[in-house]
C-alpha cells in the first residue's frame, strides 16, 4: 500500500514537472520569439544625428524623413537635433568609438571625423557634388566623407537699401569698405553705425577675425599656408588683424556697446536701419524679416586684403550627411542618404536654409539665389579656423577679440597670445 503510494506521487510529480517544464519551453519559445521580434526590429532602426538648430530646418528634416519611413516601412529612423552640443556629444562618441550611424560633420569631415566616416565615393549623388564642394570632401586617394545638402559660403550681409541710398558700391577690397564705413558714420551722423559685434556672444567677433584671415593670409598668391601648415608661421604677420580691428572700433565703426551687447540685438538694428553690414550668413535675415519685411539685404563675398587680389568666400559643408564607417546599418544608412539627396529634398533644404545646395541640378528660389548666381565664380576658401589652426583655438580667436576691444590687451599682444596657445595645443 505505501509503496504503491509512492510510486503514484513519484509518477504525479514526473508529470507536473513535465508539463512544467512544457509550460517553461514554450514560455521559453515565446520570450525567445519576443527578443527577436525585437532584435529584428532594432536591426532596421537606424540613428541619425543633425547640427541643426533652426526648428523651421528641423521641421523640413522631420518632413523628409517621414516621407521616407513611408517608401521604407522596413526601417525606422530615429532622428536627434543635440543643438549647441553637437559637436561635444560627437567628441565623446569619438572617444567610445560609438557614433551614430548617419552624423552631421559640420565643417569638419575630414580634419576631425575623417577617420569615423566610410568611402560614399560609390554612391550615385556622387558626380552630383558641386565643384565648390567636392574637394572639400573627397580626398587625394578619392574617398568621399559626406553628402552636402547645404554649401557655406560665409561672406558680408548687408542692408542693401542703405547703400543703394547712400550711393555706395558693394566693396571689393577692405579699403572701400572701410571707406564706405567711413561715409555711413558722416552720412547718417553716427545713427547708423557700419558693423555689429557681440562681446557676449563673442563668437561674433571670432567671426572676424576667421573671415579676414583668409583675404591677409591664405587667399593671396604669396601666402601663409603652408607655414600655418607646418608650424613655422611667424604670429606677427597675424597682427593687422586685430590692428585694423581696434581701428574700426576706435572711428566708431562698430556698435558703442560692443562689449554688454548681445548676438540677437544685431537682427533688431539691422531691421531698424542703424546697422549696415553683419559678417553672418544669409540666415540670419530670418529674423530681420520679422520685424522689417520690406527690408532689401544684400549678400557679398569677403572683400580683399592684399593688393592684386579678390574677393572670396569661407566655407565648406555646413549641413551634411556621413556614415559611421563601423555601422551595422551600412545599406539602410546609404539608401537614407539617396533619399535626401534626392533633388526635390535637396530643394526644400536649400529654400529653407537660404544656402547654397551641395549637388548639381538642384532649383532653389529664396531672396539669396541672384546672389549665389551673381557670386558662383568666387573662389570659396575652408573656414580658416578648421584647417590652419589646432583644435582649440577657436575660444582663443574670440576671447582675445574681445580683450582688444576693451583695452585690456594691444595687437601685439593678441598675436602673442595666437603664438603660445597654438604651440601649446599643437603640443598637446
Amino acid at each position: 500500500m505505501k509503496t504503491r503510494f509512492i510510486k503514484g506521487v513519484t509518477v504525479a510529480l514526473a508529470a507536473v514537472l513535465l508539463l512544467a517544464g512544457c509550460s517553461s519551453r514554450s514560455g521559453d519559445t515565446k520570450i525567445n520569439a519576443d527578443q527577436s521580434k525585437k532584435s529584428s526590429s532594432a536591426a532596421s532602426r537606424i540613428t541619425v544625428d543633425s547640427s541643426v538648430n533652426d526648428p523651421v530646418v528641423q521641421r523640413v528634416y522631420k518632413d523628409i524623413v517621414e516621407a521616407f519611413k513611408q517608401e521604407n516601412p522596413d526601417i525606422d529612423v530615429d532622428l536627434q537635433f543635440p543643438g549647441s552640443e553637437h559637436d561635444n556629444i560627437l567628441k565623446v562618441k569619438m572617444a567610445a568609438n560609438e557614433m551614430p550611424d548617419v552624423f552631421d560633420t559640420h565643417g569638419w569631415a575630414q580634419v576631425r571625423y575623417g577617420n569615423y566616416l566610410a568611402d560614399l565615393r560609390d554612391e550615385a549623388w556622387v558626380p552630383e557634388l558641386t565643384d565648390t564642394i567636392k574637394d572639400v570632401v573627397t580626398d587625394k586617394d578619392g574617398k568621399v566623407y559626406a553628402l552636402v545638402l547645404s554649401e557655406a559660403k560665409d561672406g558680408f550681409t548687408y542692408n542693401a537699401d542703405l547703400l543703394e541710398k547712400l550711393d555706395i558700391p558693394v566693396p571689393k577690397t577692405f579699403d572701400e569698405l572701410m571707406a564706405a564705413a567711413d561715409k555711413i558714420v558722416k552720412a547718417t551722423n553716427g545713427e547708423t553705425v557700419p558693423f555689429h559685434f557681440s562681446g557676449i556672444d563673442d563668437w561674433t567677433i571670432g567671426q572676424y577675425f576667421d573671415l579676414m584671415a583668409t583675404p591677409l593670409l591664405i587667399s593671396p598668391e604669396n601666402n601663409e599656408k603652408e607655414a600655418l601648415l607646418n608650424g613655422t608661421f611667424d604670429w606677427k604677420k597675424w597682427t593687422p588683424l586685430p590692428e585694423k580691428f581696434q581701428e574700426m572700433h576706435q572711428k566708431g565703426y562698430l556698435n558703442k556697446d560692443v562689449i554688454t551687447a548681445k548676438y540677437s540685438d544685431a537682427s533688431r538694428q539691422f531691421a531698424e536701419g542703424k546697422v549696415a553690414f553683419v559678417m553672418v550668413n544669409p540666415s540670419f535675415a530670418e529674423e530681420v524679416r520679422k520685424i522689417n519685411k520690406d527690408m532689401k539685404i544684400g549678400y557679398m563675398p569677403v572683400p580683399s586684403l592684399v593688393a592684386g587680389d579678390e574677393p572670396s568666400f569661407s566655407g565648406g559643408e555646413r549641413f551634411t550627411m556621413g556614415i559611421w564607417k563601423d555601422s551595422e546599418k551600412m545599406e539602410q544608412a546609404k539608401k537614407f542618404l539617396a533619399f535626401f539627396a534626392k533633388p526635390e529634398n535637396m530643394s526644400k533644404i536649400a529654400n529653407v536654409t537660404m544656402l547654397p545646395p551641395g549637388l548639381k541640378g538642384v532649383e532653389a528660389q529664396h531672396e539669396f539665389s541672384p546672389y549665389y548666381e551673381q557670386y558662383k565664380d568666387v573662389r570659396v576658401f575652408p573656414y580658416f579656423d578648421r584647417v590652419f589652426l589646432p583644435s582649440g583655438m577657436w575660444d582663443v580667436v574670440c576671447k582675445q577679440g574681445t580683450e582688444l576691444l576693451a583695452g585690456r590687451i594691444t595687437p601685439e599682444k593678441y598675436s602673442e597670445v595666437m603664438k603660445q596657445e597654438a604651440e601649446r595645443l599643437r603640443n598637446r
